[in-house]
Parts: C-alpha cells; structure tokens; sequence
C-alpha cells in the first residue's frame, strides 16, 4: 500500500464533474496521488476486482455519498459510492496492520441528508460541501492537512485561487499537449494537472 495513494470515490456523471476535478486537482496540489476506477482500462479483470485492488493499494480515500436520488430513467437509486466507502471501511477493520492505517473522509451535498439513507453511520464527521467546487476544495485540503504533518499543505484559498487560474488555463494547456478535451481521460487529466502545477507561478 502506498502511503500517498488517495482512492477518490464519487460519481462520474457530468452534473458532478466540476466537483470530480478539483477533487483530483486538491489532491495533487497536497502531494498526493489519486487513484479511481476510471484509471483502469483492463476489460480482461472485473469492475469490482480493478476497485478492490485500487482500495488495497490506497492508505487515504474520498467518498463522497450525495449521489442517492432515484433516476428518472430506472427511478433507482445509485449505490456504488456508499457501497464503495463499505468496501473501504471493511478493508480497515477486517485488514492486516497495514490495511488498518487507512484514513478516509465521507462527504455529501447536505450535512444530515444521509441519514434518511445510510443511517448506519450516524457519529461519523461528515463534511457537506452543497455542490461547491470551492467548498470540497477547503474540505480536502484540511482533511489532508491533519496527515501531512511533515509538511505544510498550501491552503484551501490559494489551492482554489490556482484551480481557478487552471481552468482557465485548460483548453491551451490540453493543446500543449496534443489532447482533445473532451476525449479526456482520467489519467490524461491526472497528468496534465501535474505537470501544469510544476509549471506554475502564481
């Protein structure tokens, strides 16, 4: 397991991308590593199997669980992230001694929205973030902080200050690098946030 590795769990869909990439983003200007299903393109090794190595191999995760409401295609709702944060916290009570080091913060949109749906853990500090890409930005970034005590973090308002600077920055930056937005992929963007970070100067 590697100590920088952050399992980032939370939805996919376009309504939350915003929140997705400054997820990724805070993590990387923390020194971290993110890490997600999405980064695995193995069709030759299930879905599940890529996630649970991906959570094997990360000493922090981000679960953020707001993605609950029924569908109005299925009127279902989506479970993956809340069985995601099981599969997470399963790892750290019923792991060897390293698998119990694991740390983890649960977000959601509003402060007690998840107990009429995941009431089981209920005495857990949940940070709300209400759709702000802002918000989950300070939200990281002090969570990470409490970890990173060899080292101080950049705070949460110079991380969103640059975070903003990158998206406007994004379409020259992915022609830079010979890549067609929207046939982004998460690596792609994993790296492409790297290696801007080290380019930038305030």
């Amino acid at each position: 397991m590697q100590k920088n590795n952050v399992f980032i769990n939370c939805p996919f869909d376009s309504k939350y991308k915003p929140l997705f990439e400054s997820i990724i983003f805070t993590t990387i200007d923390c020194g971290y590593i993110p890490r997600c299903a999405k980064e695995a393109e193995d069709s030759s090794q299930l879905r599940l199997d890529k996630i649970v190595k991906i959570i094997s191999e990360c000493q922090y995760g981000i679960h953020d669980i707001s993605r609950t409401e029924t569908s109005k295609k299925t009127s279902l709702p989506r479970f993956n992230m809340p069985f995601e944060l099981g599969l997470f916290y399963g790892a750290l009570i019923f792991g060897d001694k390293v698998q119990k080091t694991k740390k983890y913060i649960v977000l959601e949109k509003g402060k007690y929205r998840y107990h009429k749906f995941l009431s089981d853990i209920k005495g857990m500090d949940i940070h709300d973030h209400v759709n702000k890409p802002q918000k989950v930005i300070n939200k990281i970034r002090n969570w990470l902080a409490t970890h990173s005590k060899d080292r101080i973090l950049p705070s949460g308002g110079m991380i969103y200050k640059k975070y903003m600077t990158f998206r406007e920055k994004f379409f020259t930056s992915c022609s830079d690098y010979n890549l067609i937005p929207k046939e982004i992929t998460f690596v792609d963007y994993v790296n492409l946030v790297s290696l801007w970070l080290k380019r930038y100067k305030g």
